[in-house]
């Protein structure tokens, strides 16, 4: 595997080449950062390629723009459910309460701390909301899993165990929701088949804006 950085058209553009691959990837993150994806491939495809998908780059780039993610003052605030809330609040007094035990000069404990609080959050608010699913879909998990993702929110494995990212904790109610059924759908339908939307569709009837909300939203 290669990396080196791509300048086109005033866009800086990371190319990551590796040769097990079978196609062309691009992507643009919640911080701007422009990825390509490739196979062994010359710079005249490289080219060409670029040039047949910047609108859409400059699409997501504008998306991104105009969709900062929401940022806390960490020691003074918590991000939950979209909101912030400052550590004084009731919200935080767990959260608080440990950064109390600890020796806040040292970053790398109040995040580990700030984490330890968003986890047990999220388990304690969106275990529920997947029981809640469970029973109304008529879907049964075989275990339900916590952890930090960078690349995605929720995933579902062929053995009925769903794993979800304490990130969601952060974000509405709604989006959580939205998540939750997507997730359960998969228990049946583990594609993204018409079936697949369906079924989603039924329990989240506005579940093709939510998906297009989430979008604003950004993973570490």
């Amino acid at each position: 595997m290669s990396i080196n950085e791509i300048s086109f058209n005033n866009l800086r553009i990371i190319h990551v080449c590796k040769a097990n691959l079978k196609n062309s990837y691009i992507s643009v993150k919640k911080n701007g950062e422009i990825t390509l994806k490739t196979p062994k491939v010359s710079n005249d495809f490289i080219q060409k390629l670029l040039r047949d998908r910047e609108l859409w780059i400059r699409k997501q780039l504008k998306i991104v723009e105009n969709n900062p993610p929401k940022s806390v003052n960490i020691q003074d605030e918590v991000l939950l459910f979209g909101e912030i809330f400052s550590i004084d609040s009731t919200e935080a007094i767990e959260l608080r309460e440990a950064l109390e035990k600890i020796d806040i000069s040292n970053i790398s404990n109040v995040l580990k701390s700030y984490d330890k609080f968003y986890k047990k959050y999220a388990q304690s608010y969106i275990v529920p909301r997947v029981e809640h699913y469970s029973n109304i879909m008529n879907l049964s998990y075989s275990e339900i899993k916590f952890r930090k993702m960078r690349s995605r929110w929720g995933s579902c494995s062929s053995r009925g165990v769903i794993t979800l990212n304490i990130e969601l904790i952060k974000i509405d109610r709604k989006l959580i929701d939205f998540i939750v059924v997507h997730e359960l759908a998969h228990l049946k339908h583990m594609n993204h088949s018409k079936k697949f939307h369906s079924l989603v569709n039924e329990y989240i009837p506005d579940s093709s804006v939510l998906n297009q909300e989430l979008k604003r939203f950004s993973l570490l």
